[in-house]
C-alpha cells in the first residue's frame, strides 16, 4: 500500500510539473478540467474528461480549444469568440456533441453559396453520410474520432456478422458505444 501511495504521488507531482512547463512555454495556455475520481485499491487517483477540436473559418479566434467531454459545438464557437458576421449560422449545428480531434469548420455565406463547405463532410453518399454497408475503412477513418483500428472493426464486423439494418447497429462494433455513437449517428447511414 505505501509503495502504490508513492507511486500516485510521483504521478500527481510529475502532472503538476508538466502543467507548470508547459503553461510558461510559448504561451501555452493550460486550463483545468473537471475530473472524475477513480477508486483503485483504496488509492484515489484523477483522471480528466476532455477533448481537443479545432475550429476554423468564419469564427473570430480560429484553433485549438479544449473543452469538457460531452461539450457541443456551440461551446467551442464560444471559446473562439464567436462568430464572424458572414457565418452561414445554419450551416453548422450548434447542438452536436464534439469528439476529440475533429474539426468544425465554420462556412461564410458566399462558401454555401457556392456549396464550398470546406472538409467537414465526411466521404460516402452525395449528403455526406458514410453507407454502413458499402464504406471502405479509409472512408470510416475521416468520421471523427474514429481511426484506423475501429475503421478496421466495422469492416470486420459487417463481413463476420452481415450488413447493418440501420446506423445504430454501429453500436454492435466493439469499442462504439453510446457516446460514440452519439456523435456518428447524423454522419452514417444505411442505403
Amino acid at each position: 500500500a505505501v509503495v502504490a501511495l508513492a507511486c500516485v504521488c510521483c504521478v500527481l507531482l510529475c502532472i503538476a510539473a508538466w502543467r507548470t512547463l508547459a503553461s510558461g512555454a510559448g504561451g501555452l495556455e493550460v486550463s483545468t478540467a473537471p475530473t472524475v475520481e477513480v477508486e483503485a485499491a483504496g488509492v484515489s487517483q484523477e483522471s480528466t474528461a476532455v477533448v481537443y477540436v479545432h475550429v476554423a473559418g468564419a469564427v473570430k479566434h480560429p484553433g485549438l480549444v479544449r473543452l469538457e467531454s460531452g461539450s457541443r459545438v456551440a461551446d467551442a464557437i464560444e471559446e473562439c469568440g464567436g462568430f464572424l458576421g458572414d457565418a452561414a449560422l445554419e450551416a453548422v449545428n450548434l447542438a452536436r456533441i464534439l469528439v476529440d480531434g475533429e474539426q468544425v469548420l465554420v462556412p461564410t455565406q458566399d462558401e454555401v453559396e457556392q456549396g464550398d463547405t470546406g472538409p467537414t463532410l465526411p466521404a460516402g453518399g452525395s449528403v455526406g453520410k458514410v453507407d454502413l454497408n458499402t464504406a471502405s475503412a479509409a472512408e470510416f477513418e475521416e468520421l471523427p474520432g474514429i481511426g484506423p483500428a475501429t475503421a478496421t472493426k466495422i469492416v470486420a464486423d459487417r463481413e463476420a456478422n452481415g450488413p447493418f439494418g440501420g446506423p445504430d447497429d454501429l453500436q454492435r462494433v466493439p469499442g462504439i458505444g453510446p457516446k460514440k455513437y452519439e456523435a456518428l449517428k447524423d454522419l452514417v447511414t444505411v442505403r
